[in-house]
Protein backbone atom coordinates (compact mmCIF):
# COMPACT_ATOMS: atom_id res chain seq x y z
CA UNK A 1 0.00 0.00 0.00
CA UNK A 2 1.43 3.38 -0.93
CA UNK A 3 2.02 6.04 1.69
CA UNK A 4 -0.75 8.28 0.28
CA UNK A 5 -3.28 5.42 0.27
CA UNK A 6 -2.28 4.51 3.82
CA UNK A 7 -2.64 8.17 4.87
CA UNK A 8 -6.10 8.33 3.26
CA UNK A 9 -7.12 5.11 5.02
CA UNK A 10 -5.83 6.53 8.32
CA UNK A 11 -7.63 9.86 7.86
CA UNK A 12 -10.96 8.14 7.12
CA UNK A 13 -10.72 5.61 9.94
CA UNK A 14 -12.62 6.33 13.17
CA UNK A 15 -10.29 4.59 15.59
CA UNK A 16 -10.52 6.09 19.08
CA UNK A 17 -6.90 5.31 19.97
CA UNK A 18 -5.65 7.01 16.81
CA UNK A 19 -7.84 10.00 17.60
CA UNK A 20 -6.53 10.23 21.16
CA UNK A 21 -2.94 10.06 19.93
CA UNK A 22 -3.77 12.74 17.38
CA UNK A 23 -5.18 15.06 20.01
CA UNK A 24 -2.19 14.64 22.31
CA UNK A 25 0.40 15.02 19.57
CA UNK A 26 -1.52 17.88 17.98
CA UNK A 27 -1.55 19.78 21.25
CA UNK A 28 2.12 19.10 21.86
CA UNK A 29 3.23 20.12 18.36
CA UNK A 30 0.73 22.93 17.82
CA UNK A 31 2.97 25.86 18.71
CA UNK A 32 6.01 24.40 17.01
CA UNK A 33 4.12 23.74 13.80
CA UNK A 34 2.49 27.18 13.86
CA UNK A 35 5.91 28.76 14.21
CA UNK A 36 7.27 26.56 11.42
CA UNK A 37 4.45 27.57 9.10
CA UNK A 38 4.27 31.28 9.99
CA UNK A 39 7.99 31.96 10.43
CA UNK A 40 9.76 29.46 8.17
CA UNK A 41 7.50 28.17 5.37
CA UNK A 42 5.16 31.04 4.52
CA UNK A 43 7.72 33.85 4.16
CA UNK A 44 9.62 32.13 1.29
CA UNK A 45 6.33 31.11 -0.34
CA UNK A 46 5.12 34.69 -0.05
CA UNK A 47 8.42 35.92 -1.49
CA UNK A 48 8.03 33.57 -4.47
CA UNK A 49 4.53 34.92 -5.02
CA UNK A 50 5.72 38.51 -5.18
CA UNK A 51 6.28 39.49 -1.56
CA UNK A 52 2.86 38.45 -0.26
CA UNK A 53 2.42 38.18 3.52
CA UNK A 54 -0.24 35.52 3.95
CA UNK A 55 -1.21 36.66 7.44
CA UNK A 56 -2.24 40.04 6.00
CA UNK A 57 -4.30 38.67 3.12
CA UNK A 58 -7.95 39.45 3.49
CA UNK A 59 -11.02 41.11 2.05
CA UNK A 60 -12.55 44.09 3.84
CA UNK A 61 -16.31 43.54 4.01
CA UNK A 62 -17.01 46.79 5.83
CA UNK A 63 -14.58 49.62 6.48
CA UNK A 64 -14.01 50.97 9.95
CA UNK A 65 -16.31 53.84 10.84
CA UNK A 66 -16.67 56.05 13.92
CA UNK A 67 -15.45 53.69 16.61
CA UNK A 68 -16.49 50.41 14.98
CA UNK A 69 -13.69 48.21 13.71
CA UNK A 70 -13.51 47.03 10.12
CA UNK A 71 -15.02 43.69 9.21
CA UNK A 72 -12.30 41.71 7.42
CA UNK A 73 -12.43 38.22 5.95
CA UNK A 74 -8.86 36.99 6.71
CA UNK A 75 -8.35 34.17 4.24
CA UNK A 76 -4.55 34.38 4.58
CA UNK A 77 -4.75 33.29 8.22
CA UNK A 78 -7.04 30.48 7.07
CA UNK A 79 -4.41 29.33 4.55
CA UNK A 80 -1.82 29.30 7.35
CA UNK A 81 -4.18 27.22 9.50
CA UNK A 82 -4.69 24.70 6.70
CA UNK A 83 -0.92 24.29 6.29
CA UNK A 84 -0.61 23.91 10.10
CA UNK A 85 -3.25 21.18 10.08
CA UNK A 86 -1.66 19.27 7.20
CA UNK A 87 1.74 19.24 8.89
CA UNK A 88 0.31 18.09 12.24
CA UNK A 89 -1.88 15.44 10.57
CA UNK A 90 1.10 14.11 8.60
CA UNK A 91 3.28 13.98 11.73
CA UNK A 92 0.55 12.04 13.57
CA UNK A 93 0.15 9.75 10.59
CA UNK A 94 3.87 8.95 10.62
CA UNK A 95 3.74 8.23 14.36
CA UNK A 96 0.73 5.92 14.09
CA UNK A 97 2.22 4.26 11.02
CA UNK A 98 5.36 3.50 13.02
CA UNK A 99 3.35 2.08 15.92
CA UNK A 100 1.29 -0.07 13.54
CA UNK A 101 4.49 -1.36 11.89
CA UNK A 102 5.81 -2.38 15.31
CA UNK A 103 2.53 -4.16 16.07
CA UNK A 104 2.69 -6.04 12.77
CA UNK A 105 6.25 -7.17 13.50
CA UNK A 106 5.14 -8.54 16.87
CA UNK A 107 2.19 -10.37 15.31
CA UNK A 108 4.26 -11.69 12.39
CA UNK A 109 6.98 -13.16 14.61
CA UNK A 110 7.07 -16.88 13.81
CA UNK A 111 5.92 -19.16 16.59
CA UNK A 112 8.35 -21.83 17.68
CA UNK A 113 7.04 -25.17 16.49
CA UNK A 114 6.24 -27.54 19.33
CA UNK A 115 8.66 -30.35 20.01
CA UNK A 116 7.60 -33.66 18.47
CA UNK A 117 5.72 -35.99 20.79
CA UNK A 118 7.09 -39.37 21.90
CA UNK A 119 4.82 -41.10 19.40
CA UNK A 120 6.11 -38.98 16.51
CA UNK A 121 9.72 -39.65 17.53
CA UNK A 122 9.04 -43.40 17.71
CA UNK A 123 7.29 -43.39 14.33
CA UNK A 124 10.21 -41.46 12.85
CA UNK A 125 12.65 -44.09 14.14
CA UNK A 126 10.49 -46.88 12.70
CA UNK A 127 10.38 -45.10 9.34
CA UNK A 128 14.14 -44.64 9.32
CA UNK A 129 14.68 -48.34 10.16
CA UNK A 130 12.32 -49.42 7.36
CA UNK A 131 14.15 -47.20 4.87
CA UNK A 132 17.53 -48.57 5.86
CA UNK A 133 16.27 -52.16 5.45
CA UNK A 134 17.30 -53.49 8.89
Amino acid sequence: MSMMQEFKSFAMKGNVVDMAVGIIIGAAFGKIVSSLVNDVLMPPIGLLLGGVDFSNLGVTLRAAAEGTPAVVLKYGVFINSIVDFLIVAFAIFLLVRGVNALRKKEEAAPAVPPAPSKQELLLGEIRDLLKSGK
